[in-house]
């Protein structure tokens, strides 16, 4: 495989995915021009729960793959925020087209843990919040991200078999 200096800055080397430095800066821009054209977009945060003992390098990366094949346009976009936090921006996307997206992952990561459990006899769990907001020249953008990780944060302490929940920013 020869390297791409093309694109070297903005990806994650583990996963292929966006790192946070593009997805800021792209999430920013997007929320914007949708705060002038009055449309809708949604913040999602995925952690995946990898135990320690399950050594696999590609596993995230595999998992990855997984939200990427669930995203069906070119728009949507999928970033690497930390070591076990995904972010993923959806625009110009209503609350129902966001709730199929969800379904989709689940769809996709599902399919995925049928298959990896046949040979390690382990699943990803996962947990997803999302969030839709139709931005205003007036709001921070800062508020969104803060939003989303709290219910995230709130969603990771519960003790029941619920990995995602969708809310609306007004």
């Amino acid at each position: 495989m020869i390297f791409s200096f093309s694109n070297s800055g903005f990806r994650d080397p583990e996963t292929g995915v966006y790192n946070q430095t593009y997805f800021m800066e792209v999430f920013n821009r997007e929320w914007h021009r949708h705060a002038r054209d009055c449309q809708s977009l949604a913040l999602l945060y995925i952690t995946p729960h990898i135990h320690d003992s399950v050594k696999n390098p590609h596993l995230l990366e595999c998992f990855t793959q997984q939200l990427q094949e669930s995203l069906l346009r070119s728009t949507d976009l999928i970033a690497r925020i930390n070591h076990n936090k995904f972010a993923l921006g959806l625009f110009n996307i209503t609350e129902a087209g966001t709730e199929t997206v969800l379904k989709r992952i689940h769809e996709h990561i599902e399919s995925f843990n049928n298959e990896f459990v046949k040979e390690h006899a382990y699943r990803i769990e996962y947990k997803v919040v999302a969030c839709v907001c139709l931005p205003r020249q007036q709001q921070r953008i800062e508020n969104l991200f803060t939003y989303v990780d709290k219910q995230l944060i709130e969603l990771e302490h519960k003790n029941d078999s619920h990995n995602s929940a969708l809310y609306s920013l007004h």
